[in-house]
């Protein structure tokens, strides 16, 4: 009873998370929405901080939620062991390839295809987390374009000076989401490190 209930949950956050993204893609209205109704939220957060700092804040809420997700719906034992064996695999047919055993070598690709069932489900395990981390990180981010687009907020960056954060640095990428990038890196490792998430080598 316990498991279906937990598969149920599942299920449900894993459609609102997709319906999320695909929402925000195709719809300009549906990302308004979105950024509208998070401003009931924490449009309260620029009366008190510094757009740099409330970024910021997006950002440690991201992390930690996007941590919490990844700690407890991957099996970090089964992703480590899967990291060992093909480690191992791929010495194993390098040192057969330079040793010119082609009928090891043989061996081994054949077995590199029934490793191909783990490989899909480590992959299909890593990529469930983006579905959850869609629920929260989304009208984060909505919010974040549409209190932008609203406002002429400037910021001073190194090397380039006092920059609007809605125009771009390069490419697609707009300077505040260059910001939000840069606090992201290191509080995602602190958040990491505290809840001991990964670790693998």
């Amino acid at each position: 009873m316990r498991s279906r209930i937990a598969e149920s949950i599942d299920t449900v956050a894993l459609s609102v998370g997709a319906a999320l993204t695909i929402g925000i893609m195709v719809s300009h209205e549906f990302r308004v929405a979105i950024g509208m109704a998070m401003e009931l939220v924490i449009g309260w957060l620029p009366e008190i901080l510094p757009f740099h700092m409330v970024l910021f804040v997006l950002a440690a809420i991201t992390g930690l939620y996007a941590s919490l997700i990844q700690k407890y719906t991957m099996d970090w034992d089964f992703l480590r062991e899967q990291q060992m064996r093909m480690r191992e695999f791929q010495a194993e047919l390098r040192a057969a390839q330079l040793a010119g055993d082609q009928a090891r070598v043989q061996h081994l690709q054949n077995k590199q295809l029934e490793m191909m069932g783990d490989q899909g489900k480590m992959m299909k395990m890593q990529l469930k987390p983006m579905a959850y981390i869609g629920i929260v990180s989304v009208p984060l981010f909505m919010w974040a374009y549409l209190y932008i687009d609203q406002h002429s907020i400037t910021m001073v960056f190194p090397f380039w000076g006092e920059q609007n954060i809605k125009h771009i640095v390069w490419g697609p990428i707009l300077y505040w989401f260059y910001w939000y990038f840069v606090c992201s890196i290191p509080i995602s490792q602190i958040i990491r490190k505290a809840l001991d998430i990964g670790g693998m080598e």
